[in-house]
């Protein structure tokens, strides 16, 4: 496979490093700042045709007639990406404000939904589509996607359907959020998905098995439970679930692999900002080619290594030569 289309979320990310998280009510210095490009359908497209020129990857999404929807484009398009973004003059751009702790590394997003909330199923010429996968994500975050669908459950659900009928294998990605909406709005896409790679957190809202302790530290038994429930919600052939501490995937043929992520030194984590899109993008490659699952894996985990050392969500990507001596370093 090396044809890959990405559809969903296109997004400018504003990276403020800032001191410290502050109070309600009180002032955090911000010390750097930075744009970059952000959502699925920007960040994973991306990271795919960085990792190798020969993957023909198209992006395809919505965007503002504004000078944010013009950055998203051209920064899209001088990866080698090419972009089928809908230009909405009614509607800015959407953007997240990231705040990035430099105590620490860890992220809070402030976003505006923008034109993103209006990308639907309409803008996707299922027809036309000519790929091997077709990748789409963030369910939760595309508004119209996430409503309901009174034969399929929801219109990501239905979309994902007339997609999979056309012969092209199918992966989506979802955000975290807290609340109760993932049985609802995830569950019915599941039976329509070749390949979910998503993180511990999401995983465990969509199957309510808890991936983590009261104490915040990885249940490792309860992930292959979580993995295999997924499989079985309809799955099918392969879930992912990636995590700070290690990734882990199951195949529907029962083969279930663990993997320590990259054990990068403190000081080469310049941020966190779209690992987990890298990490899916290590994967999707991964599939594309055909590797054996526990490659597979360090493949991944060593992409979402590259993404960490810079602030924003696209510049630490390296092409497959550097992903694999990153792996080969750090990764075992």
């Amino acid at each position: 496979m090396n044809r890959i289309t990405v559809a969903g979320n296109l997004i400018v990310d504003f990276v403020k490093s800032i001191s410290s998280y502050p109070e309600q009510g009180t002032l955090a210095s911000i010390t750097g700042l930075s744009r970059g490009v952000g959502g699925c359908a920007a960040n994973t497209a991306v990271d795919l045709a960085l990792m190798d020129d020969d993957l023909r990857v198209r992006s395809i999404g919505r965007v503002g007639d504004d000078d944010n929807g013009r950055y998203i484009v051209d920064t899209l398009t001088r990866a080698g990406v090419l972009c089928d973004a809908i230009t909405d003059r009614r509607r800015a751009t959407s953007f997240t404000d990231v705040m990035n702790n430099q105590d620490g590394g860890e992220r809070t997003f402030f976003h505006y939904r923008g034109a993103n909330a209006f990308f639907c199923p309409e803008d996707i010429d299922i027809a036309a589509l000519d790929c091997d996968l077709f990748h789409i994500g963030y369910i939760l975050l595309l508004d119209d996607f996430d409503r309901e669908d009174p034969e399929y459950g929801t219109r990501m659900a239905r979309t994902l359907a007339a997609v999979k009928s056309r012969g092209i294998k199918t992966s989506f990605d979802v955000v975290s959020e807290h609340g109760d909406r993932f049985g609802r709005i995830v569950t019915p896409s599941l039976k329509y998905c070749d390949y979910l790679i998503i993180n511990e957190l999401e995983s465990s809202s969509v199957t309510g098995i808890a991936a983590r302790d009261d104490h915040g530290q990885i249940i490792d038994n309860n992930i292959w439970l979580i993995c295999n429930k997924l499989l079985s919600m309809g799955v099918g052939e392969l879930v992912a679930i990636h995590a700070p501490e290690a990734g882990w995937a199951l195949r529907k043929n029962g083969e279930f692999t663990r993997v320590q992520s990259a054990d990068l030194p403190a000081d080469l984590i310049k941020g966190k900002v779209g690992a987990g899109d890298a990490f899916c993008a290590g994967m999707l490659y991964a599939i594309c080619k055909g590797y054996d699952l526990r490659y597979s894996l360090r493949y991944a985990a060593a992409a979402a290594a590259c993404n960490l050392t810079e602030a924003n969500s696209i510049d630490g990507m390296r092409d497959r030569s550097g992903i694999v001596a990153m792996m080969d370093q750090w990764v075992k």
